[in-house]
């Protein structure tokens, strides 16, 4: 009867400390609760800004052991859009995405390392017009919890910058313009 009832605690602790493991979670982007945005100086007299409207994505978090969280997003380039129909063309062309041999920009982490309370460095390989290179986003956990429909969200932020040379974006757009702001900020539900 003991070795019945210690194996039994044994196989909840088991279970038990399985469910403290990182928790996998679907980017909200059908909710309209995440964004990948960017932001590019015009001539060093203004900023533009745009976004990517087609993406989706994943994660894994568990906010006591950011080292192993992972994330993954895949999006559409073609899906641009900076408010204006003929540079949205142009930004699709071989000038600067090439959207036609290269319809799809993917980030895959390789590391998380915390940096402070709620914040970490996400290192991964980011692929944007044919050329993958590793990137570092700084990252900020906005807060997680359940929500009003009975899931359970997490939702981050994080900034990179990325110069326009590194993948083959030879458009010289001036001194002020050779590198854009990547710009991300979701919602994850979790599975």
């Amino acid at each position: 009867m003991l070795k019945k009832s210690l194996a039994a605690l044994a196989l909840g602790s088991a279970l038990l400390a399985g469910n403290a493991m990182a928790a996998d979670y679907v980017i909200d982007k059908e909710g309209q609760h995440a964004f990948v945005n960017f932001k590019i100086s015009h001539l060093g007299y203004s900023w533009l800004y745009g976004t990517f409207k087609d993406f989706d994505g994943t994660f894994s978090f568990d906010e006591k052991s950011p080292e192993a969280s992972k994330i993954s997003v895949s999006l559409k380039t073609a899906s641009v859009d900076t408010n204006h129909a003929e540079r949205d063309k142009h930004i699709r062309s071989a000038d600067f995405l090439n959207v036609d041999k290269n319809p799809t920009a993917t980030f895959e982490s390789t590391a998380v390392k915390s940096t402070g309370e709620g914040t970490a460095d996400v290192t991964g390989n980011l692929t944007l017009n044919g050329v993958t290179k590793p990137v570092v986003i700084k990252a900020k956990l906005l807060g997680e919890g359940s929500d009003p429909w009975g899931g359970h969200r997490a939702g981050f932020e994080g900034t990179t910058m990325l110069k326009l040379k590194d993948f083959d974006i030879e458009k010289d757009l001036g001194p002020a313009s050779q590198e854009v702001e990547l710009i991300i900020s979701f919602e994850g539900v979790r599975k």
